[in-house]
């Protein structure tokens, strides 16, 4: 798959596809999974409940986002792949996401494992897809998207999420 065209997502995505390597897509998003399970991983247990503000979340709550998020990826690409361009795909409440699940009891293996999981169900929805099929566009309701953006989407917000641990919790 190509790399996506700036009318195939929202401006705001634009950060999230600029911290994704290029190169061939499926090689880019095992490393990706690859990443996040080894730097999850090697996180000491005193800092999985550490937040560095009041209003922020642990470093567990943030995997749990990224499961969350990849979900909703997931569910946006495959809508995308069905060249369904009239079901609106809204935005998600991550804060309403977040409030709603607590973690607090959960080791970071299960939280992983559940990462596992769910970035599997991504690399199949992948897998065989046309380039045709990856420019279809979906109902963005203010941006439309493209298959193709949202599995760099996917990437880079959890690169994301990756620097601000490194530069604010560790």
């Amino acid at each position: 798959m190509k790399r996506p065209e700036t009318t195939e997502y929202h401006p705001y995505f634009q950060h999230y596809i600029h911290l994704t390597d290029t190169g061939d897509f499926h090689e880019i998003f095992h490393k990706n999974t690859q990443l996040t399970a080894d730097f999850f991983s090697t996180i000491p247990i005193e800092k999985h409940h550490y937040k560095y503000g009041p209003d922020k979340w642990t470093i567990k709550e943030v995997l749990m986002h990224i499961i969350d998020t990849e979900r909703v990826f997931a569910y946006r690409t495959l809508v995308c792949l069905r060249g369904d361009n009239t079901t609106p795909l809204h935005s998600m409440d991550d804060n309403l996401y977040a409030s709603n699940i607590d973690v607090t009891s959960r080791s970071m293996e299960s939280l992983l494992e559940e990462f596992g999981i769910v970035r599997a169900n991504s690399v199949f929805l992948f897998q065989n897809i046309t380039e045709e099929q990856s420019l279809f566009l979906g109902n963005g309701v203010t941006h439309p998207f493209s298959a193709r953006a949202l599995g760099l989407i996917m990437m880079g917000h959890i690169l994301h999420h990756i620097n601000v641990i490194k530069e604010r919790y560790l």
